[in-house]
């Protein structure tokens, strides 16, 4: 028996880490529509990892952890994720930390070194490294009014 071949549209690693509008919901523009992959991660477990990712975005979140959510080894949840989502699930995790930072340094009110710990980061430097890596700009710049710029994604 023949296997069939099926076209699945993934969206583009270079879109993913793009500068978004705030307040968006992200993360659900990042993931393809609900329907089976062949060979990927079904659309309910995609949709809670993402979830998990999203409440959890301040603290560390390992592999291990992500493929807990849905009951499965590390291996094996990060082949099927990247084969559903487009992305390994490292990358999709900082995509997510660097969205919430444009949401809140939009907002204008917490400084800098505050929204690198409240996404995950341990230190400024570290945030403002990332930070400029997906984006093209720094957190700073991206404050003073030069987030119009549509980023460059690595």
């Amino acid at each position: 028996m023949q296997e069939q071949q099926v076209e699945v549209e993934h969206v583009p690693a270079d879109a993913a880490g793009s500068l978004r509008d705030p307040g968006d919901e992200c993360a659900r523009r990042l993931l393809p529509a609900p329907t089976l992959v062949p060979g990927g991660l079904p659309g309910g477990k995609l949709r809670r990892v993402a979830d998990h990712i999203d409440a959890n975005l301040g603290g560390e979140l390992t592999l291990g952890e992500l493929s807990g959510v849905v009951h499965m080894s590390p291996f094996h949840f990060a082949r099927l994720f990247k084969r559903t989502a487009g992305v390994p699930p490292h990358r999709f995790v900082v995509r997510r930390r660097v969205d919430r930072a444009i949401e809140l340094l939009a907002g204008g009110e917490l400084p800098i070194g505050e929204i690198a710990r409240l996404v995950g980061y341990a230190t400024p430097s570290h945030f403002t490294t990332v930070f400029r890596r997906i984006t093209g700009i720094t957190p700073t710049e991206y404050r003073r009014g030069r987030g119009e710029r549509t980023g460059r994604a690595r």
